[in-house]
C-alpha cells in the first residue's frame, strides 16, 4: 500500500515540479532579456510594458469571450462547438453598423452583442434543449451550425480582412509620462498606449466582477447551478429549468458577441477567426478547469502574456515556435490538474 501511495505520489509531484521549473525558467527569460540593459530609456523596459500591457488587454479580450464558454460549456455542460462562429459574428456586426454609419460605436457593440445572443438563444432553443446532456450530439450540431455560419459570412463579407474604427474619444494613445527620450526638432516623446485596448481591459473586468455576482450571489446563478447538478429535484423545487438554460445560453452567447464587438478595433475580422477564437476560448477554459469563472481568468491571463512574451523574447531564430508553446502550457496543466487549475472531479 505505502509502495502504491509513493508511485501516485512521484507520478503527480514529477510533472508539478516540471512545469514549475520550466514556468520559473521561462520569467527568468523575460526578465533577462527585458531588464539586462538597464532599466532607463535604453534599455529594455519600455518594450517589456508594452508588450505586457498588450498581453494583459488580449487576455482581457479572451476572458470575455471564454466567460461566455465557460458558462456554457463548463457550467452548463453543454458543447457549443459554434461558440467562434457567434464571435465572429458580432466582430462582422459591429463592422456593418460602422460601415453604413447606422448607429455610434457604444450602441452597435450592445445591439451586436444583444444580437448574436439572440441567435444563440434560437439556436439553443431549435436545436439544442431537446438533447441536453447528449455532448456527442450536441458537438456534432454545433460543429455543423460552424460551417453554415461560416459559409454564409464569407459570402456576404467576402474574405478580405475588415477592421472596426473606434470613437474618436478613445482612438488615440494615452501618454503616460515615463520613460520620456529627449531631443530633436519636434521635442521628446514619452511611453504611450492605446486608449482602446485599456478600455477593453476595464470591459473585462466589469464583465468578470458582473458574473462572480451574478453566478454566485443571485438566485438566477443558484438555479442555474442547481439546474445543472440536479436538473429533477431543482424542476420539483418549482425552477424553470429550461428557462433559466436558455437565459443562461443567451448571456454566455452574448459576452461571444460582445468580444467580438470590441475585438473588431484591434484585431483583424477574417475568415478563419472563428475556429482560432474556439480553440484560444477551448485552451482558457481547459487549463482554469471547467466551470470556474476565476480559472478562466487565470486561463486567459496565462494565454494572453504567453501569445505577446513569446514572439518578442524568445531567441530570433525560435519565434516561430511561440504558438507550440500553448500546447506545452496546456498539456502541463493537464499532467498536473487533469480537472485544470481550479476544476473539481465530476
Amino acid at each position: 500500500m505505502r509502495a502504491v501511495l509513493a508511485q501516485r505520489a512521484t507520478r503527480e509531484l514529477v510533472p508539478g515540479a516540471l512545469g514549475l521549473g520550466l514556468l520559473l525558467f521561462a520569467l527568468a527569460w523575460v526578465a533577462y532579456k527585458a531588464f539586462a540593459d538597464g532599466f532607463g530609456v535604453e534599455g529594455g523596459v519600455p518594450d517589456w510594458i508594452r508588450v505586457t500591457l498588450a498581453g494583459l488587454t488580449l487576455a482581457g479580450l479572451y476572458f470575455v469571450i471564454a466567460s461566455g464558454f465557460t458558462l456554457i460549456f463548463g457550467l452548463m455542460r453543454i458543447v457549443n462547438m459554434a461558440h467562434g462562429s457567434l464571435y465572429l459574428l458580432g466582430a462582422y456586426l459591429a463592422f456593418e453598423f460602422q460601415r453604413h454609419d447606422v448607429i455610434p460605436w457604444l450602441p452597435a457593440v450592445i445591439v451586436a452583442s444583444l444580437g448574436v445572443g439572440l441567435i444563440g438563444l434560437t439556436m439553443h432553443q431549435v436545436f439544442l434543449r431537446w438533447n441536453q446532456g447528449q455532448e456527442l450530439r450536441q458537438a456534432l450540431i454545433t460543429i455543423a451550425l460552424s460551417f453554415i455560419f461560416a459559409d454564409q459570412m464569407l459570402a456576404y463579407f467576402g474574405g478580405a480582412q475588415h477592421y472596426v474604427q473606434p470613437p474618436d474619444a478613445i482612438a488615440g494613445n494615452v501618454d503616460f509620462g515615463i520613460f520620456c527620450t529627449s531631443g530633436g526638432i519636434f521635442g521628446g516623446t514619452c511611453l504611450t498606449f492605446p486608449w482602446f485596448r485599456l478600455v477593453v481591459l476595464g470591459i473585462a473586468v466589469g464583465v468578470a466582477l458582473a458574473l462572480v455576482l451574478l453566478i454566485r450571489g443571485t438566485r438566477f446563478g443558484m438555479m442555474v447551478r442547481a439546474g445543472v447538478d440536479d436538473p429533477g429535484m431543482a424542476s420539483a423545487s418549482g425552477v424553470n429549468v429550461q428557462a433559466v438554460n436558455a437565459a443562461a445560453f443567451f448571456l454566455g452567447s452574448t459576452l461571444a458577441g460582445l468580444g467580438g464587438s470590441l475585438a473588431g478595433a484591434f484585431l483583424v475580422i477574417a475568415p478563419g477567426e472563428d475556429a482560432d477564437f474556439l480553440l484560444k476560448a477551448l485552451v482558457v477554459v481547459i487549463i482554469g478547469g471547467m466551470g470556474s469563472l476565476g480559472g478562466a481568468a487565470i486561463g486567459a491571463l496565462s494565454l494572453g502574456l504567453l501569445e505577446t512574451w513569446a514572439p518578442q523574447y524568445l531567441p530570433g531564430s525560435q519565434s516561430n515556435y511561440s504558438i507550440l508553446l500553448t500546447f506545452i502550457l496546456l498539456v502541463f496543466v493537464l499532467a498536473v490538474r487533469p480537472f485544470g487549475l481550479f476544476g473539481r472531479p465530476e
